[in-house]
């Protein structure tokens, strides 16, 4: 979850947020690189004496600084298309679970199992534990095995939502009448807070999302205990 002044993205808890991490540091290398060549140059031109007679005639400097940009752009293309295509990609799932954004609530089914559901509501201020967390701690968690791969299925009953957890590179939007997906894979214990990220009323930031991420053998207990 997000801390006090920290400045970057959150710790990846999934294989393709880790990816995302490194296609954010990939691309500032090169906008940092971008920035000090063009600033070295305005600086150079603003401060020093000499002219170019040649400077406004020379096909040769005009082909590099028209294809050197276009390499450059193909070096943060490549790897966001490969992304892209990565997080589209769904890879035969363990578990399938449904989430149905409402004002201001989310609701949850395990599509894989018989009468498993729930709604999701934020924990009000004043019924918060000592250890909860203000405006993120929900009453009921949504619970997911680590190390599978799980398939969130999104839609919504009323306006516009989207179900956006962080730590874990997930944002999709809940939208009336489609049913969206995504696929991942949480690689560690723990929980994962999100929130709806679509303006969708007077209660938008009061709807988080937690996740709390078990090993199988105890995702199995949960199971049975809540079904039988």
């Amino acid at each position: 979850m997000a801390t006090w002044a920290n400045l970057g993205l959150q710790d990846s808890s999934s294989p393709l947020m880790e990816q995302l991490n490194f296609f954010h540091d990939h691309t500032l290398l090169i906008l940092t690189m971008i920035t000090i060549l063009v600033g070295y140059i305005m600086g150079m031109l603003m401060f020093n004496k000499f002219t170019n007679r040649f400077l406004l005639h020379g096909q040769t400097i005009e082909i590099i600084w028209t294809v050197l940009p276009a390499i450059i752009l193909m070096f943060i293309a490549f790897p966001s298309l490969r992304l892209l295509y990565l997080m589209d990609e769904i890879n035969t799932p363990s578990i399938t679970l449904k989430s149905i954004g409402h004002q201001w609530y989310w609701s949850y089914e395990y599509s894989d199992f018989l009468n498993l559901e729930f709604d999701s509501y934020m924990i009000p201020t004043n019924e918060l534990e000592t250890n909860g967390f203000r405006l993120l701690d929900v009453d009921n968690r949504v619970v997911l095995p680590m190390n599978n791969q799980v398939r969130i299925l999104v839609t919504a009953t009323d306006v516009l939502h989207s179900w956006t957890v962080p730590s874990l590179g997930v944002k999709v939007d809940a939208t009336p009448g489609r049913l969206n997906q995504i696929n991942f894979l949480i690689n560690r214990p723990g929980l994962f807070f999100g929130q709806c990220s679509e303006i969708c009323g007077a209660n938008h930031s009061f709807m988080p999302i937690v996740i709390e991420s078990i090993p199988m053998n105890f995702f199995i207990k949960w199971i049975t205990s809540m079904t039988n």
